[in-house]
């Protein structure tokens, strides 16, 4: 069954740039009799794996995950304690497959506000994987779309007030450079577990035309290829306008 969706995929017509929201950990724990939520953290591991292999083998450029939010920090803490240490122990372990993979690791958000130990650990993986040269794994890790664009914002406005650049100047190609994901192109899909229908204040500016796809009855722990695959083919019948009309499209195309 997967191996025939996966032979549905047209290999050149591949999102360049897949982001996911990576929801239902506490969920799935619940549903499996165990009330500390950390349990689905854990057997999320496997997900996170299935997708960073299955994008690698298709060759998709980028693929962004959203592993902590800044609301996030507003969970009890010692969920919080727990996924940063889950965070730091997977980084690890997870290592020596990205380096054989040729996977490349980059962050962004407020990685500043993460523990000491957490930000060692993810500056030496990211500066391990620098050169390497397949799919870009990008960790959003207290991360949140409006972060990103006061960030940036902020950024600019001291830029103009030193007198490097003029308000004129300012246009949506330069906010975009001054985004945490610089240099990334902007997302063509963006995946959903969990069954809710919202961005989740993830990528607020990024995602302004990414299709979404959404799993009504699938928690992430139990995310698979198969499930990545059928996003991707469902990608792929879509209409992709823009703004554009379906004729200017087609005569486009």
């Amino acid at each position: 069954m997967d191996q025939n969706i996966k032979d549905a995929i047209d290999p050149n017509n591949l999102p360049a740039h897949i982001a996911v929201i990576m929801d239902g950990n506490g969920r799935w724990a619940k549903q499996q009799g165990f009330k500390d939520r950390i349990f689905g953290h854990r057997n999320a591991i496997s997900a996170v794996r299935e997708t960073i292999e299955g994008c690698g083998e298709l060759g998709v450029d980028y693929l962004t995950l959203y592993a902590f939010s800044t609301e996030n920090w507003n969970r009890p803490q010692s969920e919080v304690k727990a996924l940063m240490s889950l965070l730091i122990g997977t980084i690890h372990d997870e290592l020596p497959t990205m380096m054989k993979n040729k996977v490349r690791l980059k962050a962004i958000g407020d990685i500043a506000s993460m523990p000491a130990n957490s930000q060692k650990e993810l500056a030496a993986a990211i500066d391990q994987t620098a050169e390497n040269t397949g799919l870009t794994l990008v960790l959003a890790l207290s991360y949140s779309g409006k972060w990103d664009l006061v960030q940036a914002t902020q950024t600019l406005a001291k830029k103009v007030a030193a007198g490097e650049l003029k308000d004129s100047d300012i246009d949506a190609d330069l906010l975009a450079a001054h985004l945490s994901t610089a240099g990334m192109p902007d997302p063509d899909l963006m995946i959903r577990t969990g069954g809710d229908h919202r961005i989740s204040n993830f990528m607020l500016w990024q995602l302004a035309y990414a299709e979404l796809y959404i799993f009504e009855d699938l928690y992430w722990p139990d995310f698979r290829k198969l499930h990545l695959h059928q996003a991707i083919v469902d990608f792929q019948m879509r209409e992709r306008r823009f703004g554009k009309t379906s004729e200017q499209v087609k005569s486009e195309g």
